[in-house]
């Protein structure tokens, strides 16, 4: 098993927050939300989408992305 950790950036955009994923922008994954809260649901969905796409797609996962061998666990305050 290896697990993925993948940079968000999340700002606010008039009234709604923008979310992107900088390793994973030259596929799409950016979006936006009613709330941070929202927005940040939404980049994982994203982020979750494209990956399984690279992976079906036989694609390699970006380089600037932390790999770990081991499962982890995060928190994010």
């Amino acid at each position: 098993m290896k697990t993925y950790v993948f940079k968000v950036v999340i700002e606010p955009d008039g009234d709604a927050w923008f979310a992107s994923c900088p390793a994973l922008e030259q596929y799409g994954a950016a979006t936006w939300g009613a709330t941070q809260k929202e927005a940040l649901k939404h980049i994982d969905e994203v982020v979750h989408m494209v990956i399984k796409e690279l992976v079906e797609d036989g694609e390699p996962i970006p380089e600037d992305v932390q790999v770990s061998p081991q499962p982890l666990v995060s928190i994010t305050r």
